[in-house]
């Protein structure tokens, strides 16, 4: 069965590209979420005024893979404990966050980061919350990394990212 989680680690380039790797996850989209403007645009997201943060949905099949593995995969390629940045991206757009879909997503999520905080040295930022909306971020930022591979963006920051997750993850790719 297909389900729907939405996660917001940093740059959406990043979390697409390293979800599009992993079996069981269907569809990768990027966009924005958690804020209060209807239908931002990449701009507006990035003055830190809207409210959202930059993530990507994901659509999964239960029966490939958990949602524990989608965290476990999430946690292992951002930073939780940095308050509205990952790396050299810094503003609220950038934030640790996970918006379930369904209230079972929710003790999940709950259990799991109740796991693994002491994993991590300092406190966790995550937001969890119930899923309000979800926008698409423009066509040009979808498959970001596929098309773009040399851009230095992509080299410097997504490429490390996968290169962990090929590693560290390699029973889970496609």
């Amino acid at each position: 069965m297909t389900k729907k989680i939405v996660l917001g680690g940093g740059c959406f380039w990043c979390s697409e590209a390293v979800f599009q790797k992993i079996k069981g996850i269907k569809k990768v989209e990027s966009g924005y979420a958690g804020g209060s403007v209807a239908a931002p645009t990449y701009e507006q997201v990035c003055t830190g005024r809207t409210g959202h943060a930059e993530v990507v949905l994901l659509e999964y099949d239960e029966d490939e893979i958990s949602l524990e593995k989608i965290l476990e995969v999430f946690f292992a390629v951002h930073d939780p404990t940095t308050l509205n940045r990952q790396g050299n991206d810094v503003g609220e757009q950038y934030r640790s966050m996970i918006l379930w879909t369904e209230p079972k997503q929710e003790q999940v999520i709950k259990t799991y980061m109740d796991q693994i905080r002491k994993d991590f040295p300092g406190a966790m930022v995550t937001e969890v919350k119930k899923l309000a909306q979800f926008y698409p971020a423009e066509n040009y930022h979808q498959n970001y990394y596929r098309n773009n591979k040399n851009q230095p963006y992509c080299r410097l920051v997504i490429d490390p990212k996968i290169n962990k997750v090929e590693k560290e993850f390699s029973g889970n790719l496609r």
